[in-house]
């Protein structure tokens, strides 16, 4: 497997610091194009994962997802695992982004990474899984806000929107809304566009 890079080093350990394993801020030495090479890198080998940024409790947001939303940063279990660091025991939501590199090494970054998913074949869904359980949540009526997805499945708050934004959106393809409830909070849902 490829060494890691000291930037790269001293990122996860910083997240490994961190409450739910936010990498950001990154190192204040890394910057624009450098910071954005890293972290492709990071993305590509597993290391780091993109989540929906809480906002409103200040976590810090990596990019605009351009609805209003915002991406931050955190470090997978097999990032935390490259640095010799427990990521907590806990359960996973089975991205795919939690998933150790291959034993081919670590992967380069592309110079131009690509924002479409490679295309995989579906399989079925569980039904006794925490991902059924949390797609049944957002399907329902009411939707679930993410305090509510956590007393369910047991996973934390990052891990919850890692599911939401990964397996979900990007594997499974759902269109998943977050709406502002009063007394509630923002309230997550999935949209089915007319399919149901």
């Amino acid at each position: 497997m490829t060494k890691l890079s000291d930037t790269q080093i001293a990122i996860l350990n910083a997240a490994a610091q961190r409450p739910e394993h936010i990498a950001l801020p990154l190192p204040t030495s890394l910057r624009g194009g450098a910071a954005t090479t890293v972290v492709r890198a990071m993305l590509a080998n597993g290391l780091l994962q993109e989540v929906d940024a809480d906002l409103r409790n200040g976590e810090p947001m990596w990019r605009e997802t351009g609805d209003g939303h915002g991406v931050t940063l955190v470090a997978t279990a097999a990032g935390l695992a490259a640095i010799g660091a427990d990521p907590d025991g806990g359960d996973s939501a089975h991205t795919g982004a939690d998933e150790a590199p291959t034993a081919g090494g670590l992967v380069d970054a592309p110079a131009e990474a690509p924002e479409a998913p490679t295309a995989r074949p579906q399989r079925p869904l569980r039904a006794d899984t925490k991902q059924a359980a949390l797609i049944a949540m957002l399907r329902a009526q009411e939707g679930a806000t993410l305090g509510e997805i956590v007393a369910a499945t047991g996973w934390q708050p990052h891990t919850a929107r890692g599911a939401m934004s990964g397996a979900l959106k990007k594997r499974l393809g759902l269109t998943i809304h977050a709406d502002p409830e009063p007394g509630r909070g923002r309230v997550y849902r999935i949209k089915d566009d007319g399919s149901s």
